[in-house]
């Protein structure tokens, strides 16, 4: 049987949180590279915080990176 292998973009781009709770998975906000200037400031600070990634696309992460 072939080996299991870890999507490597997927990889880079979630964190995964294990707690008492359960798995939490962490994702950067989108669109912080350019065409910062003309955003507010509230929209730009709120772009430097993790967000969790919803309920439906967490089993396909988590297919995604066998290995965590």
């Amino acid at each position: 049987m072939p080996k299991i292998k870890t999507h490597k973009a997927t990889a880079k781009r979630f964190q995964i949180k294990k707690s008492k709770k359960g798995i939490t998975i962490l994702k950067r906000a989108d669109g912080q590279d350019h065409f910062n200037a003309r955003q507010t400031g509230k929209k730009k600070r709120n772009k430097r915080s993790d967000n969790t990634v919803s309920i439906a696309n967490k089993q396909t992460i988590l297919h995604a990176i066998p290995h965590r």
